[in-house]
């Protein structure tokens, strides 16, 4: 393994930054995740597989579960009160099987997209076993120990706490990246982040659309920051309305600026997506008359930023065409370019390979889709999809069904993860390539679950996880 030097002083900064403020380790694990394109070195025998610097910290986070003490009994715990944890298990064994297994059972029967990490990019193939099947792979099982380390590690007092601290790192650097960013370009300067970009992928970062520059910030593409900046905007958005925070708020707008000037069409489209429950709930507030002020300075800033904007084609009948050209591009003629043709022709094969193998899937890494439902089915086949669908059940069920109060620190942050987690969903079901959730799915899964368990009697915490006190898990019945 080459490790990166670039990888490695990152890597040093964040743990000497959680060390100082005597931090968990998942803030910094979390934190990590705004290097979407800082690879901590690479695996020559995997391909050129280069692993990014989050699997550094998710280790760091497992060896911190594991380290405590009563850990056997905590461990049966989680099991015995946490039923997601059986079938975390157990698609982790499904998917290390299928990976190594269906590539070879069905070799030929069916067609794949392999990545090519030379000038070929992706090209569509036969299916056969590669290097892709053991990275990803290992990236799942990564995926499922740290859920399983934070479900424990939530059993201390101050984690929950630790969680939101890392959430609001992560995106707090994502915006000054993509600022800087933006700036590096805009200026002149080219791609002044290119050195933290040392991933082996194809970087899509200097790049135009209808006049205007891409964003990429720390990530690899566009597609992939504005991805990030949408599970963003939902975190930093439901925060602000749990507990009008002004760092939030302040996050959130920063946010919503950012992804407007992404020209990211999976931005777009997944915000159009994920403002639908918001207006539904601000007409509903409306009508019962019980219409809080965070969503009144929601409906009071819709007709002052449209007045704006007629005022603005009042003075300057032209100045909104480059802006009606991109969304033109980026979202109306978006299926009818040779990069949506191409992309809904992923999504084709994959779900016929689905249908070759008889619903078994190619396994986990075998091929490139792009929406990540149709990787799933494509790569997990029925029994995996199904699976699959029982996490997201629970993920979107959300903090209801919990015996009790719930503390409201503990609401605020579970809902907030939980907004991050489903938004980061739906911009992979737009653009996602992989069948793995990944850690933005994992994580909050675990918050959520063990949020539930949480419960207030008396007034008075009666669960560790608490940002504030000492408790003890209540079991769920």
């Amino acid at each position: 393994m080459q490790v990166s030097v670039v990888g490695a002083l990152i890597c040093t900064g964040i743990l000497a930054l959680v060390v100082c403020m005597r931090w968990s380790m998942i803030t910094a694990l979390i934190t990590s995740l705004a290097f979407g394109a800082t690879a901590i070195g690479t695996i020559t025998s995997l391909g050129g597989s280069s692993p990014l610097i989050f699997t550094v910290f998710a280790m760091l986070v497992i060896l911190a579960a594991l380290a405590r003490r009563g850990i056997w009994r905590e461990i049966g715990a989680v099991f015995l009160r946490i039923g997601a944890a059986w079938i975390v298990c157990l698609l982790m064994i499904y998917v290390c099987i299928g990976a190594l297994l269906f590539p070879r059972l069905f070799a030929g029967q069916t067609s794949a997209f392999v990545a090519s990490r030379t000038a070929r990019g992706v090209y569509e193939a036969a299916l056969a076993p590669v290097s892709a099947n053991i990275s990803q792979a290992g990236y799942f099982i990564l995926g499922g120990l740290t859920f399983l380390a934070t479900c424990l590690l939530l059993q201390r007092s101050g984690t929950l706490a630790d969680i939101r601290r890392g959430f609001f790192l992560w995106f707090s650097l994502h915006v000054v990246m993509g600022v800087l960013d933006l700036l590096g370009k805009m200026s002149g300067a080219g791609d002044i982040l290119a050195p933290i970009r040392t991933a082996n992928y194809s970087m899509l970062t200097h790049v135009t659309q209808a006049g205007f520059w891409r964003i990429a910030g720390a990530f690899s593409e566009a597609s992939a920051f504005g991805g990030a900046s949408l599970a963003g905007l939902a975190f930093t958005f439901t925060y602000w309305r749990k507990t009008g925070s002004k760092l939030a708020l302040a996050l959130a707008t920063s946010l919503f600026i950012l992804l407007l000037l992404s020209t990211s069409s999976t931005a777009y489209v997944g915000l159009a997506i994920v403002t639908v429950p918001v207006v539904i709930s601000i007409v509903k507030s409306l009508a019962s008359g019980r219409l809080r002020s965070e969503e009144a300075l929601l409906v009071a800033f819709l007709p002052l930023l449209l007045l704006s904007g007629l005022a603005a084609i009042l003075f300057y009948p032209h100045v909104f065409d480059p802006v009606l050209q991109l969304v033109d591009s980026t979202v109306i003629n978006k299926a009818t370019s040779a990069s949506g043709q191409e992309r809904s022709y992923w999504n084709y094969k994959s779900l016929q390979s689905f249908f070759d193998t008889g619903g078994l899937g190619i396994g986990l890494g075998s091929s490139r889709a792009s929406s990540w439902p149709i990787a799933v089915l494509s790569q997990l086949g029925l029994f995996g999809a199904a699976m699959m669908i029982v996490l997201l059940a629970m993920l979107v069920r959300g903090l209801r069904g919990g015996r009790g109060r719930l503390d409201p620190d503990v609401d605020a942050i579970g809902s907030s993860v939980r907004a991050c987690a489903l938004s980061a969903l739906v911009a992979g079901s737009l653009a996602g390539g992989s069948a793995d959730p990944g850690i933005v799915f994992l994580v909050p899964l675990a918050v959520v679950l063990v949020s539930r368990i949480l419960v207030v009697e008396d007034g008075r915490d009666t669960r560790a996880p608490y940002p504030h006190g000492d408790g003890q898990l209540a079991e769920v019945g």
